[in-house]
């Protein structure tokens, strides 16, 4: 009986794993399109793919239905949420990896849960438990370790911060998502499909705005449409499938291998090497960042 309850429970730990494997894969296609694609139409191109996959699951009737009834504060919410999370966060975050190396474009995205958990105090009243703030403080620690001394090269100090822009962004949208998901009036892929629909237009007229559409070779034609589909539409519908079986320790720990595995792609298709001392700053800031996510009750799932 056991072994049949591990069984079942390794499955979605595979599934989770093979997520956060083709998230980690993203850093490395979009530093290959960006070679073609200005960051902002990238960004806007991905996601308004992304977008169109979620039409025909969006098109049955309840949830048709479902927007239908959604009240003007709700939208007012929904079109907040895509103005952050993906105008500003994914926009950042592809301006972000046209100046910086992978590794320290997700090093930085990885702040996101201690900013989360501050914000948490002030906007809803959630305190950080001591075990989250001994996870914030090792995340500082490795974060510094990680960049001592400070030395920048061309355009990479811009590009740190416009990644600070880009982890508030998302610290943010956390925040307002998790308001619209306390809620549980809106169903999760009601609440994507508007928010992403909403920040991907904005982003790929900004970006055709500012750079005119470019000229796009059929190869990144299927790095965009692989990233759209794959490594977004599907990649995030199979995480929250995850989510109704694993606890949020485990959804954490399995997260928090995105900056290894991101190190380790960067390493063999994009040759960004990782000093010790960098990957020594990189495990204590990956240790950190799991401490930061974990809730006072550990059984608690998603």
């Amino acid at each position: 009986m056991n072994q049949n309850r591990g069984h079942h429970h390794l499955a979605p730990i595979l599934q989770a794993l093979l997520v956060t494997f083709l998230w980690s894969t993203s850093f490395i296609i979009i530093k290959w399109g960006l070679v073609e694609i200005p960051p902002i139409t990238f960004a806007g191109l991905r996601y308004i793919l992304a977008f169109i996959c979620f039409i025909p699951v969006v098109f049955k009737k309840k949830f048709t239905s479902e927007i239908k009834l959604l009240t003007p504060s709700q939208w007012k919410k929904l079109i907040l949420l895509g103005l952050i999370f993906y105008t500003f966060t994914q926009g950042t975050q592809f301006l972000g990896l046209s100046l910086l190396p992978s590794v320290t474009v997700s090093l930085m995205l990885n702040f996101t849960p201690l900013t989360v958990a501050i914000m948490g105090i002030f906007l809803l009243k959630e305190k950080p438990t001591f075990i989250q703030w001994l996870g914030g403080t090792l995340f500082i620690i490795g974060i510094i370790t990680y960049f001592f001394p400070m030395s920048f090269i061309g355009n990479q100090a811009l590009g740190l911060l416009i990644m600070i822009i880009g982890v508030i962004a998302n610290a943010f949208s956390a925040v307002i998502g998790r308001n619209i998901n306390r809620n549980k009036n809106i169903s999760p892929i009601v609440v994507t499909f508007i928010s992403m629909g909403i920040g991907a237009i904005i982003l790929l007229v900004i970006g055709i705005s500012i750079n005119g559409f470019p000229i796009i070779s059929f190869k990144t034609w299927m790095f965009i449409i692989w990233l759209a589909v794959v490594n977004t539409a599907f990649a995030f519908t199979l995480w929250n499938l995850t989510l109704c079986s694993l606890t949020a320790m485990e959804s954490s720990i399995i997260n928090g291998t995105m900056l290894i595995q991101i190190a380790i792609l960067a390493w063999i298709f994009l040759g960004e090497s990782i000093s010790i001392q960098e990957g020594i700053g990189m495990i204590i800031a990956t240790i950190g960042v799991i401490i930061v996510q974990f809730r006072k009750n550990l059984r608690q799932t998603i």
